[in-house]
């Protein structure tokens, strides 16, 4: 908890209680002294046997630290919840050794008839009382009327999502546009007052120039623009596609991939790190983390918002100096640019989340691209799973990324595969040289699944424009 200045310390009344709701402190900063103070007591000696002894006491004081930080406890105690069952005559009965398995049990154990005990999983969000300021009731004008609202939609959120005004396409459309809509070419007139937008605006033309499909993590990676104009600028010069093989990547208006060979190393391909048994690490083994883990979710009680960054005349100089450069923030060409490695794979080099969607251009290994194009000249048909590549190319893209990362796994954690033989390495290494498909190819695609808490870029992309 020290070390995560954004926690509360939790204390448990009854800490051997898996059902005990604990009080939290709050984090506060203090300069005070922790000090030992020692008192030695010597007895005098007796004189007369009618006096009375009286020791005589000494004291004696050591600073031993400067503390710097405290935990108080300010909020009020919240309910606690007991494993408790009641009775017909209102007697109290304790269910703590019928719900808690403390020992390997049989199955007797697990089929005996229970009163219902349903804890809650979460109590008060708040353990500090506030006052509610409700807003007074809106006085419209006279004539006013209430707008329509849809009977789908009675209970929504609070304010209704923008719209950006984007054209989505799917793979069985047979027109694809070739105009942005009005109100795209509106809104981005609207926000588009400074030279800074207008020179963003012809980069992104000159992009799908050279190439005609793009993912809008490799336009954030060779464009620096902010995230919220972005979603209005792309709408006004490329379609979404939705489904095929070309999911989830922006297309320049006017231009169809299904009709063009060339575009199948604009095709996306989206890989997941395999992790598991069989292929000898663990999800905890892997030096790449998931974007988010339910593992390590903690309740809102138990976390403290950060309270506003009060300025300093260290950070004015900071900010404003013309000699503080350390404090100085990126240049606008930079500023919100993206890494290479989100949309670019190399050899050698491990993908920044266990996810990713990478375009068959930017697979930047000649063995993949041998992969990608064995088929070059002699494509007849573009399908909506495999596109213009041969079939089943993205399970041989994905078993050789695979074993390239098993490879760096292996190279920076050798005591992982310490156990693994090597017949099992040669039968790896001759399904990467040749592309084959193994007898268990089913079975891995049933283990394809995405990792805990990984993004989908695609789903996210779209709520943005809907």
């Amino acid at each position: 908890i020290y070390a995560d200045p954004a926690k509360r310390l939790e204390l448990y009344f009854r800490p051997k209680d898996p059902y005990c709701h604990p009080v939290c402190a709050n984090r506060f900063p203090t300069s005070t002294m922790l000090l030992r103070v020692r008192r030695r007591t010597k007895k005098k000696q007796q004189l007369d046997t009618e006096e009375q002894i009286q020791p005589e006491a000494q004291f004696e004081m050591e600073i031993l630290g400067i503390v710097t930080t405290v935990y108080k406890f300010q909020g009020m105690s919240d309910f606690q919840y007991l494993a408790m069952h009641s009775g017909p005559d209102g007697k109290q009965t304790s269910m703590y050794d019928k719900v808690l398995m403390l020992k390997p049990e049989k199955e007797d154990f697990f089929n005996r008839d229970l009163p219902l005990y349903i804890p809650p999983p979460i109590f008060s969000r708040l353990d500090t009382p506030i006052d509610y300021f409700y807003r007074p009731d809106i006085q419209h004008r006279s004539g006013y009327n209430n707008p329509q609202v849809s009977g789908e939609n009675l209970i929504g959120l609070s304010r209704a999502r923008r719209p950006h005004n984007a054209i989505f396409v799917n793979f069985d459309d047979e027109e694809i546009p070739t105009k942005p809509l009005d109100a795209a070419v509106q809104n981005w007139k609207k926000v588009c007052t400074n030279p800074v937008d207008k020179k963003v605006e012809e980069e992104l033309r000159k992009l799908f120039e050279v190439r005609p499909v793009w993912s809008r993590n490799a336009v954030k990676a060779n464009i620096s623009v902010h995230p919220d104009k972005l979603k209005l600028l792309l709408p006004y010069l490329a379609y979404y596609m939705l489904t095929g093989p070309w999911r989830s990547l922006w297309v320049r208006f006017g231009y169809d991939p299904r009709k063009h060979p060339e575009a199948k190393i604009y095709q996306v391909l989206d890989f997941r790190i395999r992790c598991g048994m069989k292929y000898g690490y663990a999800a905890t083994d892997m030096p790449v983390k998931a974007k988010r883990s339910t593992y390590n979710y903690s309740l809102p009680i138990t976390v403290k918002k950060q309270g506003s960054h009060t300025v300093s005349v260290h950070d004015l100089k900071q900010g404003l100096g013309t000699a503080g450069t350390s404090g100085a923030k990126k240049s606008p060409s930079s500023r919100y640019k993206l890494k290479e490695s989100v949309y670019i794979f190399r050899e050698g080099a491990l993908p920044p989340y266990r996810q990713m969607f990478y375009q068959l251009c930017d697979l930047n290994v000649d063995s993949l691209q041998k992969i990608i194009h064995r088929n070059d000249g002699t494509e007849s048909e573009c399908t909506e799973r495999d596109g213009w590549c041969l079939a089943k190319t993205s399970d041989d893209l994905r078993d050789s990324m695979s074993l390239m990362i098993k490879q760096i796994i292996r190279s920076t954690r050798p005591a992982l595969f310490s156990n693994t033989t090597s017949s099992e390495d040669g039968k790896e290494q001759l399904a990467y040289e040749s592309g084959e498909d193994e007898d268990d190819e089913e079975e891995e695609e049933e283990d394809f699944k995405p990792s805990d808490g990984s993004e989908n870029e695609m789903e996210t992309e779209i709520l943005d424009y809907v």
